[in-house]
């Protein structure tokens, strides 16, 4: 719950002050241009969330590769900076996500019947299933953006970036999914 408490936190704040300038210079630096593109097009809540992961996951990739582990870093600063485009702006914002979660942890059978309309329906027609869709189905919709420019070890990494640990996930996979749950 305090995971949860702190993120809402950081939303907020973010939507407050915004990105600094060394965060746009950091994304400049890290993505290609229609990646980029894909980046802008979230929400500012979630850039921040994704610039966090990004500067978590490059530090638990230097302990790696202190370690002498083979890390391939720029996959994992795009995978970490792209991982959520599958929201984009007016998909959802903070208080959907805060309805999201709570849906899901209070009803989740009702909230995967609303989630599974909301693939159905525009999002001005039926909000609350457009942002339990984009929710639950945020890795799977990413991917497929990201595959369009071009980008599939990204996609493939963050199709997978909300399901469990597994032994056969790569080096880079478990790092995102650890960076994500630490922010």
């Amino acid at each position: 719950m305090m995971k949860r408490a702190r993120q809402f936190e950081r939303a907020i704040r973010a939507n407050i002050s915004g990105l600094a300038p060394e965060d746009y210079t950091y994304v400049r630096e890290n993505l290609p241009q229609a990646a980029a593109k894909l980046f802008w097009g979230m929400n500012i809540a979630d850039q921040y969330h994704a610039l966090q992961v990004a500067y978590t996951v490059e530090r638990l990739a230097k302990e790696e590769l202190a370690q002498g582990q083979s890390v391939d870093l720029a996959l994992l600063r795009r995978t970490a900076l792209l991982h959520d485009v599958g929201k984009v702006k007016g998909d959802m914002g903070t208080l959907g996500k805060v309805l999201a979660v709570l849906m899901y942890g209070a009803a989740p059978r009702l909230a995967k019947k609303l989630a599974k309309r909301g693939e159905r329906v525009a999002r001005q027609y039926d909000k609350i299933s457009r942002v339990l869709y984009v929710h639950r189905y945020h890795p799977a919709i990413g991917a497929a953006k990201l595959r369009a420019v071009g980008l599939t070890k990204e996609a493939e990494m963050i199709k997978h970036h909300h399901e469990p640990l597994s032994s056969r996930d790569s080096l880079e996979l478990r790092l995102l999914k650890q960076a994500d749950e630490q922010n």
